[in-house]
């Protein structure tokens, strides 16, 4: 084992015994706690360190009820409860700012005027920094509810009309409860879904 390995309570906290949240105490995420998590998930890697992940923290009443109409239906109360709903979109001109995040090459060329190129490494990437910030928000103590039951075309014209940003998940975060909380279901084993060659 690695002496970089950390310990088996953070292991426990960030992965065995994390769970999904659909139920909240009434406490607030402060702004401080938001910026502190993006601040751990911007250092994951990214191809190219292209970080085509936006974040907008939905925490006011007026955003949320903003935010409502586009939920699926066994989404809205929960999302409603919880302190903080987080968009997870990407940009999708992320590549112009790939002098400044990439200089060491000049790799926005790559994408200029390549469309399918651009949507495969947006969607790629951002689905992974989504997924950073999941670990980063359980390693600061905070529960998590990711979701996909939302008409994006919805959010993104509620929240990213005349940019380039696509709403890609919904992640609520906040203080969880038991309330509402499934069953633990299993998880495939390393037989059923890896192949060492």
């Amino acid at each position: 084992m690695s002496d970089k390995m950390i310990n088996d309570q953070a292991l426990d906290i960030i992965f065995r015994e994390a769970r999904t949240h659909n139920g909240w105490e009434e406490r607030a995420v402060s702004q401080t706690l938001m910026q502190a998590v993006y601040d751990l998930t911007k250092w994951a890697p990214t191809s190219a360190n292209c970080s085509p992940a936006r974040f907008v923290f939905v925490a006011s009443p007026e955003a949320k009820a903003r935010l409502k109409p586009h939920l699926s239906e066994g989404n809205v109360e929960k999302t409603m409860a919880a302190p903080c709903c987080v968009i997870i979109a990407h940009d999708m001109e992320f590549y112009q700012r790939l002098p400044e995040l990439f200089p060491h090459t000049d790799a926005k060329s790559w994408f200029a005027g390549n469309d399918a190129l651009i949507k495969e490494t947006a969607i790629r990437n951002g689905t992974l920094q989504g997924g950073y910030f999941l670990i980063a928000a359980r390693a600061l103590g905070l529960d998590c509810g990711p979701m996909s039951g939302f008409d994006a075309g919805g959010v993104n014209k509620e929240f990213f009309a005349d940019t380039s940003y696509e709403a890609n998940f919904l992640c609520n975060i906040g203080y969880g409860t038991d309330k509402d909380m499934f069953a633990r279901s299993p998880r495939l084993e390393f037989d059923a879904a890896c192949k060492v060659v």
